[in-house]
């Protein structure tokens, strides 16, 4: 056997115990993170989501962003915060948690309002104030621009809007390319990725630390399946052109809007916000302090209260009918 071939069968075996490796600490991820909630089934995929609150309740549901999943907002105390006064619907979306994501659709943010409106239907929501975190403000905000599906308002919070140069978001669609990113996701990927997290979520969290309940409690090995690493990957190379289409299309946004944005965002900086507020008809912009990405833990109370606000469900309270700017401490 010549020294190439040697080599060969080395690195084909290597690359098969990596495999098999990634395959099994899915599985065991899995099973020791099982699913909380319950599953809904639209168009053949099954949507893993959590319901609390009283069933005669306002509805309200919830998007996380990318890579995250349902546990987040548990966490944060959001759903608790919202659960006291209305009935609140969160979601894993494709791909993450316990949600599925085939391969045969392009999930940009309208294609999962298309389908998080046949859940809704299928579950009896009507018009819901919706919140969206990171990625997920895409989906909302994809959910307002529809005509026939009417909502109360919008919270948007950390999120994305207009288009900028960012080659961070091109290196991390690596994973989403076919055949190349499916070896590497299914190989030396969830290894970068495991060892990259602990840094990720310091600059998600940053310049505030990471709270313990977070450290705790997060499923962080859901994170670096193969599977989610695809759908995250996906996320990021669909990032930018959904901020493209929608920019042009923020006025036709009918309901009140409330964007939440951390000054020290790393990841999606504050003028995101500042020009979607300018965009829009009918906004409040809240600009946190000393807040980075994870704006949903810095300021839980003041974004529950703006759920109620935009949405009108609280007595003697209207949603807001003009623009305000409002800065406030953390």
């Amino acid at each position: 056997m010549s020294t190439a071939e040697s080599v060969s069968i080395v690195v084909a075996g290597l690359i098969l115990a990596l495999v098999i490796g990634n395959v099994v600490f899915s599985v065991l991820a899995e099973r020791s993170n099982a699913p909380i909630g319950r599953f809904v089934e639209c168009d053949g995929i099954r949507l893993h989501y959590v319901e609390r609150g009283d069933p005669a309740a306002p509805w309200v549901v919830l998007f996380h962003g990318n890579g995250s999943m349902i546990q987040d907002f548990m966490i944060s105390g959001l759903v608790d915060h919202l659960a006291s006064r209305n009935r609140v619907l969160c979601f894993d979306r494709p791909g993450f948690g316990h949600s599925q994501r085939p391969r045969s659709h392009v999930w940009t943010a309208t294609a999962q309002a298309d389908l998080f409106v046949k859940a809704f239907m299928q579950l009896g929501v009507r018009d819901p104030v919706v919140l969206g975190h990171s990625w997920g403000a895409l989906v909302a905000i994809a959910l307002g621009l529809r005509n026939d599906y009417p909502i109360r308002g919008l919270v948007l919070v950390s999120g994305y809007y207009f288009r900028t140069r960012r080659l961070d978001v091109w290196v991390m669609s690596g994973p989403a390319i076919p055949i190349v990113g499916d070896l590497f996701r299914y190989t030396i990927a969830p290894i970068i990725s495991w060892a990259m997290l602990p840094t990720l979520i310091r600059k998600l969290f940053a310049p505030r630390p990471v709270p313990r309940k977070f450290r705790d409690g997060f499923p962080a090995s859901l994170t670096v399946r193969p599977k989610q690493l695809r759908a995250a990957a996906e996320e990021s190379a669909l990032m930018i052109p959904m901020a493209a289409q929608f920019q042009s299309s923020y006025h036709s946004v009918r309901c009140p809007v409330c964007i939440f944005h951390g000054t020290a965002d790393q990841i999606s900086e504050p003028d995101q916000a500042r020009n979607l507020h300018r965009a829009l008809l009918r906004s409040e912009l809240h600009l946190v302090p000393n807040a980075g990405h994870m704006v949903t833990y810095a300021d839980t109370a003041d974004i529950a209260e703006a759920v109620e606000t935009v949405g009108g469900l609280v007595a003697g309270r209207t949603a807001p009918g003009e623009t305000r700017t409002d800065q406030r401490s953390g």
